[in-house]
């Protein structure tokens, strides 16, 4: 495998003389990519990024570049790997991204398509809504959620309230958020009003906010799957939160069964229960964005699915967001691709991705790390992988 060093000689002329001459010794470069809806990576993301892109070249057999390089100097063809999902058709196109195969993550028709805006239906046929938006997707996706709605108004927010307080507390989220932050929960149209005032009304028109019935008790699962070189793995597992270096419980990682194939060899393999409630519900969400948004494609999925629950002491369970990028779980996917890739009879893996705030630790004997350091934004943190060997066929 022919790698680039991780910083390539300053200056325009003298970075594309480096690139031309590694391009002559591989078809395609694996390359990271920062651009997107956030058009920001923390340092921990960027280093985690970085580690996937050699990864994914070495699954791929073929040259990376760690630098993100200026796009006019680009030669033969490039993997990308973004920091957040594409947005628009045309502008994946011009990236030389035609399909899963040319990166690793998501396109999308409109930028709202990526967010957690399309889980929930509007509160009526007159409420505010982004150019785009088919009504049909809440529609076919309703036995697969939690209670709720997207509001872009502050008006149909109230009005959204209103009318789930029926059903108990409500969950506050904007859209743009990860890892749980930036939730609230809200009891009464007073708290709801705070809230809304928090986020301003530019915000809310401009991405939107969720209300969603609020749910106790709740485990969080992935369901997920990832395309690379020609191999398809799909997985569930439970995400775990964690104290940040502030005391917040924020995401700590992932704990997955990967299993070589698709949605469905994941659902033939999954018990019936809890789980496979969780993974039938995924599936029904990804089918419904390919019916309602043409355009989308993916080679890395995730869908983050609660169970827990609600007001009237019942079982519920329901997706909550979707991923069409890298993310917290990547590193557990990669590695599960590795193994796939290093034995074709390995059919199932168990793969564990871990995020640790605070001072550094020691890591587990033959995990992978992929970050350990001081965050400017995060502070202290500590992420690596493990995996374990589940079963195989010879």
């Amino acid at each position: 495998m022919t790698s680039y060093p991780s910083e390539l000689p300053l200056g325009l002329e003298a970075a594309h003389s480096a690139l031309a001459l590694r391009r002559r010794e591989a078809q395609e470069t694996v390359m990271p990519f920062t651009r997107g809806l956030r058009g920001h990576a923390s340092t921990h993301e960027q280093a985690t990024r970085q580690e996937l892109v050699r990864r994914l070249a070495d699954i791929k057999g073929c040259a990376y570049s760690l630098d993100e390089l200026p796009q006019p100097i680009w030669q033969g063809r490039t993997y990308l790997v973004p920091s957040d999902t594409l947005v628009g058709v045309a502008t994946a196109h011009a990236l030389g991204v035609h399909g899963p195969d040319d990166f690793f993550g998501g396109v999308v028709p409109q930028a709202f398509i990526a967010t957690k805006a399309i889980t929930h239906p509007l509160v009526s046929f007159e409420a505010a809504a982004p150019e785009g938006w088919n009504p049909e997707f809440s529609r076919l996706v309703k036995r697969s959620v939690l209670p709720g709605y997207a509001a872009f108004s502050r008006a149909d927010a109230l009005r959204a309230g209103d009318a789930l307080f029926a059903l108990g507390p409500l969950r506050v989220k904007p859209v743009g958020e990860t890892g749980g932050r930036g939730q609230t929960v809200a009891s009464t149209m007073a708290a709801l009003e705070v809230c809304l005032n928090a986020l301003g009304d530019s915000l809310l028109e401009k991405d939107g906010v969720v209300l969603e019935h609020n749910l106790t008790e709740v485990e969080t699962l992935s369901i997920g799957q990832v395309r690379v070189a020609g191999l398809q793995a799909s997985y569930y597992g439970s995400q775990r939160l964690t104290p940040d270096n502030h005391g917040a419980l924020v995401y700590g990682g992932s704990d997955l069964t990967v299993v070589r194939g698709d949605f469905h060899a994941l659902l033939a393999s999954t018990p019936s229960g809890p789980l496979h409630d969780a993974v039938t519900q995924a599936l029904a969400y990804d089918e419904a964005v390919r019916t309602c948004y043409p355009g989308f494609f993916a080679s890395r999925i995730n869908y983050d699915v609660a169970q827990g629950l609600n007001a009237a002491g019942q079982w519920c369970s329901g997706v909550l967001e979707q991923s069409w990028r890298v993310g917290g779980a990547s590193g557990a996917e990669v590695a599960a691709l590795e193994a796939f890739h290093h034995n074709p009879g390995l059919r199932r893996v168990r793969a564990s991705c871990v995020e640790k705030f605070g001072a550094p630790q020691p890591i587990p004997v033959g995990a992978t790390l992929y970050y350990q350091g001081i965050d400017p934004e995060a502070g202290p943190l500590t992420k690596y992988t493990t995996l374990e060997i589940h079963d195989h066929t010879a």
